[in-house]
């Protein structure tokens, strides 16, 4: 008896387009993250700011830099400022951690709140 072929639950993540500058758009993608240092390179870099997979998600990282700055300014008033502070700090966490797993599969994944805007600053 043969043993039946077993095909994998889940499909394949797309294989990441591998350019002449050796960094894949998956991998760019989830660098920007990093800090803002790779977010503002990446934009300014020219192999990759002609990339609208790179560019979108360097301007989502300044995003969320804008919204963690925002949330550090709130966190001056007292009490209910640390509240919202620390609430909105873990939040903003889990969101950039999302966005980083995200953009290494290669998905294009919007943050509910910004993620219009950035992508229209991103065309």
């Amino acid at each position: 008896m043969e043993d039946p072929q077993t095909v994998p639950a889940t499909p394949a993540p797309p294989p990441a387009v591998v350019s002449d500058s050796g960094l894949s758009d998956n991998a760019a993608g989830a660098l920007a993250y990093i800090t803002i240092i790779p977010a503002i390179l990446f934009l300014v870099l020219e192999p990759y700011n002609k990339r609208p997979f790179v560019r979108f998600h360097a301007f989502q990282c300044l995003g969320l830099a804008v919204c963690a700055f925002a949330l550090g300014m709130l966190m001056i008033i007292p009490i209910l400022g640390w509240i919202v502070g620390i609430i909105g700090d873990l939040a903003l966490l889990v969101v950039w951690i999302l966005c980083i797993v995200k953009a290494s599969q290669g998905q294009r994944w919007k943050v509910p709140l910004i993620g219009n805007y950035v992508e229209n600053i991103a065309r």
